[in-house]
């Protein structure tokens, strides 16, 4: 009978194509139907912080070199997950991601909590050459970040771009896009450090980043981007509901 119904549904072009319609449609309203209730299920956190030039600069170079492809910024609610890496992640944290970067595959740890667990000078040396620091690691190594003047000129358009699809960036933050990220990595030349804590809170960090005083490198801004990851919002350790790991950042 099934056999009879299928063979009469494929002599009818017009009803088979009303099939897969209506089979396409099914999979479609389960894709866009939880969008309708997207400001009930993202949580809210008025006093997150944006990702300042410099650490926008640093995202642009981890996706450009393609550490998305073997690093994950999702944190399951599996509980080893939870252990390992600390409350597991919430929607709210990529909220001014685009694209987002969970990612599926972990060939390396989760990088969701990352910021503040090791040191500067532990992500330089690890980008470096990660054989340094992790023996089994089989990483590939980024020694050129470090000799790259980072590029400047163009992140008022970055920031600029990123507005268009929802992260409230000011004119003024726009307009001093340039000159906030080397200050942020060279706070002794640049005296505008303070006006950068100012657009972009106090707990802006502002550092030599990569240790290396005499230019703003492409190490300085991935240092910078690792070093916020999990930091923009407080929200996940005011989760009641979410456990505490191992994996926490230390303060």
């Amino acid at each position: 009978m099934a056999e009879l119904f299928h063979r009469k549904l494929e002599r009818n072009a017009m009803g088979f194509v009303l099939a897969i319609i209506a089979a396409a449609s099914v999979g479609g309203i389960v894709e866009i139907a939880p969008l309708f209730t997207i400001d009930e299920t993202v949580e809210h956190d008025p006093n997150m912080r944006l990702y300042t030039p410099l650490e926008l600069a640093g995202r642009n170079i981890y996706v450009r070199e393609g550490c998305y492809a073997c690093h994950s910024q999702m944190i399951r609610t599996l509980q080893d997950e939870v252990d390992r890496y600390g409350p597991y992640s919430l929607a709210v944290e990529s909220k001014y991601d685009h694209p987002m970067l969970w990612g599926s595959k972990r060939t390396g740890p989760d990088l969701a909590r990352v910021g503040g667990k090791y040191s500067d000078f532990w992500h330089v040396v690890h980008l470096t050459n990660p054989r340094d620091v992790v023996p089994q690691s089989n990483m590939p190594a980024y020694p050129w970040l470090a000799e790259r003047s980072l590029r400047v000129d163009d992140l008022p358009e970055h920031l600029a771009a990123q507005r268009k699809v929802g992260v409230p960036y000011t004119e003024e933050m726009i307009e001093n896009a340039s000159v906030d990220a080397l200050a942020q990595a060279d706070p002794e030349a640049f005296t505008e450090a303070g006006e950068l804590e100012k657009r972009y809170g106090e707990k802006t960090t502002v550092r030599d980043f990569d240790t290396i005083a005499t230019q703003v490198t492409e190490m300085d801004a991935l240092v910078a981007y690792l070093q916020v990851l999990g930091r923009l919002t407080d929200a996940p350790l005011q989760n009641p509901d979410a456990p505490r790991g191992g994996g926490l950042p230390e303060e």
